[in-house]
């Protein structure tokens, strides 16, 4: 478990089936990650993707939540998306964050994203880290750049354009 002034991360457990659900099923979050929410068995498929990533890897996504509250926050780590963008960008770790809309405009994305990206370097050596946003998602590309991501290209990814970002370790 990593934790921050704000936040817990952690791997994903059984119990957060129904927070998943509910977040990756509200319109409102999925916008900019192709417009599709997710039903109850596509979230549990979710879910096991990335607990099993966790067994694989020994990284993935990890889920938030408020040290105070406890309350579900979202999904942010990096994983190996095996998207077939580009070698450029399917050959190093992909940075994710998705917040719960409650959890929108607070600053958990960057506290958060941060301390995952501190944690992959510690445990997994710092190295060359991919992302892809939309680019009307404003919200996201400040997250990204606050982690230091540079735009290198521009895809589409399922139907729609996405920004290919990099971040190097410096």
């Amino acid at each position: 478990m990593i934790e921050t002034e704000n936040l817990r991360l952690r791997r994903p457990e059984i119990d957060d089936l129904d927070a998943i659900h509910a977040m990756r099923s509200n319109p409102d979050v999925v916008r900019h990650l192709g417009g599709r929410t997710l039903s109850r068995e596509e979230a549990w498929h979710r879910l096991t993707r990335i607990a099993g990533h966790w067994a694989l890897r020994g990284y993935g996504m990890f889920v938030v939540v408020e040290k105070h509250s406890g309350a579900f926050v979202g999904e942010i780590g990096l994983f190996d998306g095996c998207r077939g963008l580009s070698p450029d960008f399917d050959n190093a770790p992909e940075a994710g964050w998705i917040l719960a809309a409650a959890a929108h405009g607070k600053g958990y994305a960057s506290e958060a994203a941060a301390a995952a990206h501190r944690w992959f370097a510690e445990t997994h050596g710092a190295r060359r880290s991919v992302c892809i946003i939309a680019p009307e998602n404003h919200a996201s590309l400040r997250v990204a750049q606050k982690l230091g991501y540079k735009g290198f290209g521009q895809v589409e990814y399922q139907g729609h354009p996405v920004l290919m970002l990099e971040r190097i370790p410096g």
